[in-house]
């Protein structure tokens, strides 16, 4: 069990490098956005290709960070109810939409997409721009996706087999997260009658100015 917890540690953090690398795409587009403003309306020299590149960094983004928010549980769930099920219910839930809906998706789109991006490779596609870009190596950005989403899907599947078994969720990799303002007032040793007091003075002060 414990070889099969550094597997799945490890697919995370596969995950989570893959996401941080990519992620880093961010930089390039706030960037090329800047420049193509200084660009547009100070040199007046507008560059045609810049929107399909703006387009392209930005989807790259948005689909290799898929699998990252999978490996840390920050997909969209509703957790007005799930939050207070036992874990064993949790997993439950989670398996049957895993297998009912996740996989059958992340299937069709490693197929359908490895099959767009070879078909735009064959024609070598390009953008419709005045400047044409290749098209054809972003969309393999989308197979790609899908291979790093369904191998976290895949892990989220065991996680939920083991708590069935367990009665408790498996660790998972831990990453940049919220602040915990409880555990946050511990670590300062803070309490909350400090802070009531703290901001009676301040209004007293803001009141006398």
């Amino acid at each position: 069990m414990r070889a099969m917890q550094k597997l799945l540690l490890f697919v995370d953090k596969v995950s989570t490098f893959a996401g941080r690398f990519f992620a880093w795409s961010i930089v390039g587009l706030t960037f090329l956005i800047s420049w193509e403003v200084f660009s547009r309306y100070v040199l007046n020299t507008p560059h045609p290709w810049a929107l399909d590149v703006q387009i392209m960094l930005y989807g790259i983004l948005f689909m290799m960070a898929g699998a990252y928010t999978l490996a840390h549980g920050g997909h969209v769930r509703g957790d007005v109810l799930y939050g207070f099920f036992e874990p064993r219910t949790q997993a439950t839930i989670d398996l049957v939409l895993y297998i009912v809906f996740f996989l059958p998706g992340v299937f069709a789109m490693t197929y359908a997409g490895w099959t767009y991006a070879n078909e735009s490779l064959a024609i070598r596609e390009q953008t419709f721009s005045p400047d044409p870009l290749p098209l054809y190596p972003f969309k393999f950005v989308i197979p790609l996706a899908a291979v790093f989403l369904l191998l976290q899907g895949i892990v989220e599947i065991v996680r939920c087999i083991m708590c069935l078994r367990d009665g408790v969720w498996p660790p998972r990799i831990g990453d940049v997260a919220e602040v915990d303002v409880d555990k946050l007032k511990e670590m300062v040793n803070v309490k909350d009658e400090d802070i009531a007091s703290l901001d009676k003075y301040v209004v007293g002060q803001e009141a006398k100015q």
